[in-house]
């Protein structure tokens, strides 16, 4: 196979870094689909609709957040076969994956598109918002199989050590959605309806592309779909579901944040709509380096490098944390022309800048939980991870972020969250250090997992 890296060898700083950048920027293409409708919605439509987005786009994330854990499964097991140098057990369990990610793909189309006002009627959405919330999310739910597809031939990719390849291909549909927005929502004067089909159709040219060029290129092992086998499947399940769960536990928590932000009215709610669209790209890097982590730690522990499987995660701490500040000091002084970005009514922008001005002091904190967990879902303990994940949403995010808003107002929505972030890192190191992960093994037969 072409293009792929091996990181059992090499300087792990160097590697790190330009392994992660890429991740990053792809990343931030990513964001900058929903970034892109909201700058176009928010200054075309108004403050309501961009409120509805970010109200819909909370729930697609909860939808998807199953299939993004399966995706993570993904990176664990491939990322260690790649180690173990096993081609032929790498391109069974590729197979096993596109199977079964086929088979959620439909049913997730089909459970979002049916269930979208229920949905949202569960998470307070504000009346005025309800109407056009309901269509972003339906006609997302529709094209949601895209989404899925060139995010797992993304995560193949970085699984093998392409970092690259994915931002090639998502840099070809960003460019669409950007032309496409304008047209669909102003010019042809479709909407919110227009970016949600902006959006899908963008997403849809990412696919194609990226399994032309997989295939025309051999940069992963594809083959037309064959039914797996028991133990392949067993396997994928058993990490797969964990996986997956976690990620619902993290969407579900990020919705019922939503919820405690909606009860504050509409100016809150666009806000904080703005606000987490500058949340996305300030966490990034954070995002970038857990997943960079993930593939590099899990070729070492394939390869049973373990002193080299430690060294990625020192380094993977030190660069969170020097960017991490440093990107928290620039959104600190910078917070209020930002949301400007996005609304223009006095309230919400209040909102948006104190919300900012608090939160992204705490973001490094945060960031520790993503290089900590990635290296622990490595080793594929993910009901370890699983468990983390629940304590730092449910037992700390969502009911700290509750409790102070209860007493300081809207003002308590971030001070809750960021003292979350503080405690759920500590949590994540005193597994990491003294946690059972690294006694999982995942091939060998009767291994628990």
């Amino acid at each position: 196979m072409k293009g792929n890296y091996d990181f059992t060898e090499g300087n792990i700083g160097r590697q790190l870094v330009s392994f992660s950048i890429p991740i990053m920027l792809t990343n931030l293409l990513q964001v900058s689909y929903q970034f892109i409708d909201s700058l176009w919605v928010g200054n075309l439509i108004g403050a309501n609709a961009l409120g509805a987005v970010a109200v819909a786009s909370t729930v697609i994330f909860v939808v998807l957040s199953f299939i993004i854990g399966i995706n993570n499964a993904t990176l664990t097991i491939l990322s260690q076969q790649k180690g173990k140098r096993d081609e032929i057990g790498l391109t069974r369990y590729l197979n096993a994956f596109v199977v079964l990610l086929i088979g959620l793909a439909l049913f997730v189309c089909v459970l979002g598109f049916l269930f979208a006002e229920t949905t949202l009627k569960l998470l307070n959405t504000p009346g005025s918002m309800l109407l056009q919330a309901k269509t972003y999310l339906q006609i997302n739910s529709l094209g949601i199989a895209f989404l899925i597809g060139y995010n797992f031939i993304g995560t193949v990719l970085r699984a093998l050590g392409d970092s690259k390849t994915p931002l090639r291909i998502v840099l070809a549909a960003v460019v669409l959605n950007t032309v496409l927005d304008p047209i669909l929502i102003a010019y042809l004067d479709l909407g919110v309806n227009g970016a949600a089909l902006a959006t899908i159709m963008s997403q849809g040219l990412a696919f194609f592309i990226g399994l032309h060029i997989v295939l025309r290129r051999k940069l992963a092992p594809f083959s037309v779909p064959s039914i797996p086998a028991q133990e392949e499947v067993l396997l994928i399940l058993k990490l797969g579901v964990p996986s997956g769960l976690q990620m619902s536990v993290i969407s579900a928590g990020i919705a019922a944040i939503m919820s405690v932000v909606n009860s504050f009215g509409p100016h809150v709610v666009s806000g904080f709509s703005a606000a987490q669209r500058l949340d996305s790209v300030i966490m990034l890097p954070a995002q970038a380096l857990g997943t960079a982590v993930n593939s590099m730690a899990g070729q070492n522990i394939g390869a049973n490098r373990w002193e080299r499987v430690f060294k990625i995660a020192q380094f993977g701490l030190i660069y969170n944390l020097s960017v991490m500040f440093s990107i928290a000091l620039l959104i600190y002084f910078l917070a209020g022309h930002a949301v400007r970005l996005f609304i223009q009514e006095p309230d919400a922008i209040r909102f948006g800048k104190d919300y900012l001005q608090t939160i992204a002091l705490f973001y490094p904190f945060l960031g520790i939980n993503f290089v900590l967990n990635g290296t622990v879902r490595a080793s594929g303990a993910m009901y370890q991870v699983l468990i983390l994940n629940i304590i730092s949403f449910w037992v700390l995010r969502y009911p700290l972020t509750l409790t102070f808003s209860s007493f300081l107002g809207d003002t308590g929505i971030a001070v809750g969250m960021g003292f979350s972030f503080v405690i759920s890192s500590i949590i994540a190191y005193l597994y990491y250090r003294f946690g059972g992960w690294r006694r999982k093994e995942l091939f060998s037969k009767g291994t628990a997992l």
